[in-house]
């Protein structure tokens, strides 16, 4: 025969069987539905409980109840085994103890030393004799690893080049005690901040947040959130990369032409207008620049002309959503056009050189012929010396003489002589040796004219023809 005592047990579960089967509850657990733990360490069930109207007459609210936790199923009559843990005994399955106030009806229990035999269901029940009952609706699923699950990084408004955005990691704290520490991975300078936080389900987490500034060339980089976990003498990692979505408007942007050589007028030459841009560029618009104006000539990431006798500089411009780009200039060069200009600037300089070379050899040799000319001239012959000076012809000084032709009379220049220092009277004798002086004297004088000769002079014929052998053209 059962036990009055067991007896009274089977009938209070055959009662909370059939209010159930009705939708009606004994007992009303709060309770998370799961929880990630790492193998070693301990975990934290945030827990509350609330007894419904029609059984508050029973509930001794002056007597302190017991929190009891089964494992798989909240029916443990024929698996007393499912009970892991008692608030009210001393030895338990679990190690574990209620850390909430349950007088407050706060049945937050934490668990130490949890292994992967953890992993299943947990239901609670409360004993506040005559009050006893299960919560079968409400269970918390705990799921034990050996490896911690991974932070999860979210991001606070735009990422946009040259504003300061923050960006949150947050990383689960299954064991309060011992919470993880988060360090971030980042392509520039940042400042953070960690701290413990409870969810909405009361369980905690650790939030890391991040402030920088992005730019343009961030965009596309990782970032990485790294969680180490405490466990025992060792820590275990865990980690969330994530590439940045930076929006930028468009940059580097520069224009190409092809062929880049001057072209033929009537060709067709393509020019191309790149960027990079996030969102990507939604307009292209080319300008062409001739005679000092700018003009709006095509849109269109291509543009390709018929070449013209116009040819000019061109550029282009890229727009998005958040602004525009402009790019370099380029050279139209039209084949025959700059060319011949150039040629032509060439070929003037080249012959401007020649012309001033050949002045400057002729003015030279001008300046040579006369310096030799007035050396020949000017050479004393002593001071005593009665003959006059004799003009030559710079022109012909050192060209051979031509010949006189035969028809025609050679033509007789006639020199200057100075015979001031003759004396009137003289003797016969030194008449003749006065004679005789100037001929020699005579034979020095380069008489340089063409068919310069000395006049005949009386009893002078051979002095004539002694001048005229030496000096002529």
């Amino acid at each position: 025969m059962a036990c009055p005592e067991n007896m009274f047990f089977l009938i209070v579960l055959f009662i909370s069987g059939v209010l159930a089967c009705f939708g009606r509850r004994d007992l009303n657990a709060t309770m998370p539905d799961g929880l990630d733990v790492l193998t070693g360490s301990c975990v934290q069930i945030p827990c509350s409980f609330d007894i419904p109207d029609q059984h508050k007459d029973t509930f001794n609210s002056t007597i302190l109840p017991s929190g009891v936790w089964i494992k798989e199923s909240p029916y443990f009559g024929e698996r007393p085994d499912s009970v892991i843990f008692n608030s009210s005994e001393t030895v338990n399955r679990y190690q574990g103890k209620i850390t909430g106030n349950m007088s407050q009806k706060n049945c937050t229990t934490v668990f130490f030393n949890v292994t992967t035999s953890y992993s299943d269901k947990y239901y609670l029940r409360i004993e506040n004799r005559p009050f006893l009952a299960t919560d079968t609706e409400k269970s918390v699923h705990i799921d034990v690893s050996d490896l911690p699950s991974s932070p999860i990084i979210t991001v606070s408004g735009e990422v946009k080049d040259g504003n300061p955005v923050s960006l949150n990691c947050s990383a689960v704290a299954p064991c309060p005690e011992h919470p993880p520490e988060l360090t971030w991975t980042l392509p520039t300078q940042f400042t953070s901040k960690n701290q413990l936080q409870e969810n909405s389900d009361q369980t905690k987490s650790v939030l890391s947040t991040v402030t920088f500034t992005p730019s343009y060339l961030h965009h596309e980089k990782n970032i990485t959130c790294t969680a180490v976990y405490p466990v025992g003498t060792s820590n275990k990692r865990a980690e969330h990369n994530m590439m940045l979505n930076v929006s930028f408007s468009p940059k580097d942007t520069s224009a190409s032409i092809s062929p880049a050589h001057p072209v033929l007028v009537g060709s067709c030459v393509n020019l191309t207008c790149s960027s990079t841009a996030n969102p990507p560029v939604t307009n292209f618009t080319w300008f062409q620049i001739s005679g000092g104006e700018t003009t709006q000539v095509a849109s269109g990431q291509s543009y390709t002309l018929n070449v013209t006798g116009d040819g000019g500089l061109y550029y282009c411009e890229a727009r998005n959503s958040h602004g525009c780009g402009k790019s370099n200039e380029v050279q139209l060069a039209i084949k025959g056009q700059k060319e011949p200009m150039v040629f032509g600037v060439a070929a003037g300089t080249l012959g401007a050189i020649l012309l001033i070379s050949l002045i400057s050899l002729f003015v030279w040799r001008r300046n040579s012929r006369l310096h030799d000319g007035l050396e020949r001239t000017d050479s004393p012959q002593g001071q005593n010396s009665p003959v006059g000076t004799v003009c030559t012809n710079q022109a012909t000084a050192r060209e051979e003489p031509e010949e006189p032709a035969e028809d025609q009379p050679e033509e007789i220049q006639y020199g200057d002589i100075d015979f001031s220092k003759l004396q009137t009277k003289e003797t016969p004798a030194a008449a003749q040796d006065r004679v005789q002086g100037q001929e020699s004297e005579y034979a020095e004088v380069n008489v340089t004219g063409r068919g310069a000769q000395l006049p005949p002079l009386n009893n002078l014929d051979g002095l004539y023809a002694q001048v005229n052998k030496t000096g002529g053209c």
